[in-house]
């Protein structure tokens, strides 16, 4: 594997739940792709884990990744909370684990990757997180 790849992710609705849209930037080298998309029905959790889980699938080889989302949830769900709910058969304190669908999706799309994760502050000036959270309403406007 050769360097780290960065992906910033977003997602969102409004309301939520309501029309969503998702969006990852994607930074390898010197080069710079962005994807998203909208769901015309969704919640923002399941906007946040669909830009992650379409980012890794956008790479076509395996690789070091570090993925910056500012949700908590995504964070936290990957490197706190998933392995309770493994060993729990994805069951939570309160439960079953939502958008269970979208977690095994994003741990089976990330097998052939070294993926870290990394959260950050929402709206304080981090100019790439700003550009997915632009993309994230603009794929919400224009469906």
């Amino acid at each position: 594997m050769s360097g780290t790849i960065e992906i910033y992710t977003d997602g969102g609705c409004d309301p939520n739940p309501g029309p969503g849209g998702w969006a990852a930037l994607i930074l390898e080298d010197c080069s710079k792709k962005e994807i998203s998309g909208y769901d015309p029905q969704t919640t923002n959790n399941r906007m946040e884990l669909t830009a992650a889980i379409q980012a890794l699938r956008n790479l076509s080889t395996p690789a070091r990744v570090k993925i910056y989302t500012d949700s908590q949830y995504l964070q936290r769900g990957m490197t706190e909370w998933m392995p309770g709910w493994l060993r729990k058969n994805w069951r939570g304190s309160s439960g079953p684990v939502a958008n269970q669908d979208l977690w095994k999706e994003l741990l089976d799309v990330m097998k052939p990757h070294q993926v870290t994760w990394q959260w950050v502050r929402a709206h304080a000036g981090n100019v790439n997180n700003t550009r997915v959270d632009w993309l994230v309403n603009q794929a919400r406007k224009t469906k």
